[in-house]
Parts: structure tokens; sequence; C-alpha cells
């Protein structure tokens, strides 16, 4: 069962239209069969699912239907093709790691780098907290 966002957050999902998606797995159970079994028949080579009745795969405007994510209106997110993810990781994190692959940071420096929040932080403080964990 998966826990729900942090509060800090939950504005901005709502002025993103975007709420929704993130409470659909609350209360809901695994079927650990199901997803064995959905495991063994996705062939990563095809991105596509073995099935008896054939080949299946999940497509973007799949993910759209189900989640019910608007298709209209300014992005979330943009692709970034050159950029210096220290100074990304400084904007977004005040810290910077001496780790950085291809935007990724681990997740064992920022447990350390950011063990717990302070009572006087500020928002934009505790923004950057939820955003690490």
């Amino acid at each position: 069962m998966s826990r729900p966002p942090s509060p800090l957050i939950e504005n901005y999902l709502r002025e993103a239209d975007v709420w929704h998606v993130a409470t659909i797995g609350w209360g809901c159970k695994l079927n650990s069969k199901l997803i064995s079994e959905l495991i063994e028949r996705w062939r990563p080579e095809t991105h596509t699912f073995h099935l008896p009745c054939g080949e299946c795969t999940i497509t973007l405007e799949d993910v759209q239907l189900q989640l019910g994510l608007p298709v209209d209106g300014s992005t979330l997110i943009g692709f970034v093709q050159f950029a210096d993810w220290r100074v990304v990781c400084y904007d977004l994190l005040g810290a910077i790691s001496d780790n950085i692959y291809r935007g990724r940071i681990e997740i064992g420096w920022l447990r350390d780098t950011f063990p717990e929040l302070e009572n006087d932080s500020t928002e934009v403080e505790r923004i950057r907290y939820a955003r690490a964990y």
C-alpha cells in the first residue's frame, strides 16, 4: 500500500490537476501472483507482455486514459539535453553531491545530507525535503 504524498506538495499537485493520480494507490491491495505473472511475461527487448492471446504493450495513451491525466495545458516537466547537474542539484536541494551521473544521485547521499527536517524550516526547505524523499 502506498503512502500519501506530502501535504506540502498537495496544492501544487491540485494546481497541476494530477492530485487524483497521486492518490490512486491508497488502500489498494497488491495481487502478488498477478504481478509475478506479468513479470514473467514481460520481454524487455521488445517492451511487450507475451500473453496467450498475443503481444500486449502499454502506450502513453493507455496511461493517460487510465489515470485521467490532462493532455492540454502546460507541461509539468521538460527535457534537458545538456545540463550542469551540479547546478541543478544545488538549485533544487541547496547542496551538491560529489557523485552525480546523468542527473541521478544516490539515495544514501540524500539520507546523509538531509537526515531530518527542522521545526523552524521554511516552506521552500520543506518542499526540497519532500522532493528528496
